[in-house]
Formats: C-alpha cells, structure tokens, sequence
C-alpha cells in the first residue's frame, strides 16, 4: 500500500479552508468515493495557516497517479498543489475508534 499526501498553501489563492468546504459537500467526497485502486481519501485543513489538501490511501504506486484523479482542486485553486509526496505505507495501527472511519462523509461542521 502506499500514501500520497498533496497539499497546498492557500496564500495566492481566491480560495480559503472554509470556501473549499463546499467542493468537499457539492462535488468531491461523491466524485471520489469508489475510484479504482483507491482505498481511502482523507481532506485535511488548517485554517489559521491556510492549508489545504488530502492524504490518499491507494493499493498499488500505479494508481497514485495524479494525472487520473476526478480532482478539480486545480481549477479551483488557480494553481498546482505546493507539495504531492508519495510513500511506502510501512504498518498500520488501527485505534479504539476506527470503525468511526467506515462512516465517510464530510465531518467539519
């Protein structure tokens, strides 16, 4: 399994951690739920610093393929992520509250 965490900083951008909360309700957590070779996708923010961006949780490298992903973060953004890393997943430990995982959704108010 491997990671891609892709994020941006927000700065140059029209676009706030609060605008792109409604890209998350309107189009992409249902644009992306059942993509092929992707076993979890997971928005993250942090409004003070304005940083927006996601970590995916794909089966295989061949399909950490930016290039093939539903994703109109881009267009919305104005510009390419500030940063896109890719891992080997190493191990996994699964705390007391995982199952509250399988829920999915948007979960910021």
């Amino acid at each position: 399994m491997y990671l891609m965490i892709v994020a941006w900083d927000l700065a140059r951008s029209e676009q706030t951690t609060t605008s792109l909360r409604d890209y998350l309700r309107g189009y992409a957590v249902d644009a992306f739920t059942g993509l092929p070779g992707m076993l979890g996708k997971f928005w993250f923010s942090n409004e003070p610093r304005q940083i927006w961006g996601a970590v995916y949780l794909w089966s295989a490298l061949a399909h950490a393929d930016p290039a093939r992903l539903p994703s109109r973060a881009v267009e919305l953004i104005g510009y390419e992520p500030t940063s896109v890393s890719v891992f080997a997943l190493e191990a996994v430990a699964a705390g007391a509250d995982w199952s509250k995982l399988l829920d999915g959704g948007v979960v910021h108010a």
